[in-house]
């Protein structure tokens, strides 16, 4: 018995002192924030994406009276025509799910908008997001357009490939042509999904500077390494509208 004990105590006692493996893109401490972003992306009937617009501009009041809206655009190129994009911002899921349960009983925004506008929507799709710990989110300085791209990164998590991808980002932002709004870690949706959300003063600035970072070694030699772990991309191009925060 005191054999078993000892043996016992000693493998406890190992893996107390084993070095512990994390990734700088984990979304550990995030999650231990609490904090999170909720992607919406509406796909609107074709003939009714300026009536949707209109009637959410008017009663938005009704709706970031709950909840943080932190921007809202609609798809220019790069996805399915006629599709608002939209991100809200809750503190832990029991604030949105209080959040859902207060809108459920809000007559004004149920009887002003929700109802009337149903009808616009032809699809809806929600994903759950983290911020990833090295990054937080960033205000423009002026008016733009952003880009958000989409990375399906191999299965294996952010210990896989987290490292390679901070470094093929920072490349991008280190040369100044654009600016890093925020990068979102999928947590449900799509797993090993990353979101990258840009800011550029226009498409035709974005343009020149992607044709000068494809000549720059040091964003070569970064996406190299990156795209080892990468499975798909793709990218979309949004306007803000009006009444978004980020603009």
């Amino acid at each position: 018995m005191l054999v078993l004990r000892s043996a016992l105590t000693r493998a406890l006692a190992s893996r107390t002192m084993a070095p512990q493996m994390c990734s700088s893109f984990a979304t550990g401490p995030r999650q231990y924030d609490g904090i999170f972003y909720e992607f919406r992306s509406y796909y609107l009937k074709p003939s009714k994406m300026n009536e949707f617009l209109e009637n959410f501009e008017k009663n938005a009041h009704l709706r970031t009276a709950h909840s943080e809206l932190v921007g809202y655009w609609s798809v220019e190129f790069g996805g399915r025509m006629n599709t608002v994009f939209h991100i809200w911002k809750y503190d832990n899921f029991a604030h949105r799910t209080e959040v859902r349960k207060a809108l459920a009983k809000d007559k004004e925004w149920q009887e002003q908008f929700l109802i009337p506008n149903l009808a616009l929507i032809d699809k809806q799709e929600s994903e759950i997001t983290y911020l990833v710990p090295w990054c937080k989110l960033e205000k423009p300085p002026k008016e733009g357009v952003y880009e958000l791209a989409t990375f399906q990164m191999k299965p294996g998590g952010p210990a896989l490939w987290g490292d390679a991808f901070k470094r093929a980002v920072h490349a991008h932002v280190n040369l100044g042509y654009t600016k890093l709004v925020g990068v979102f870690h999928t947590e449900y949706g799509a797993l090993n999904r990353v979101h990258v959300l840009w800011w550029n003063e226009s498409a035709d600035s974005r343009a020149a500077g992607r044709h000068k970072s494809h000549e720059d070694p040091r964003v070569v030699a970064a996406v190299r390494e990156s795209v080892n772990y990468l499975v798909s991309q793709q990218n979309m191009l949004l306007i803000p509208t009006s009444f978004s925060p980020l603009k």
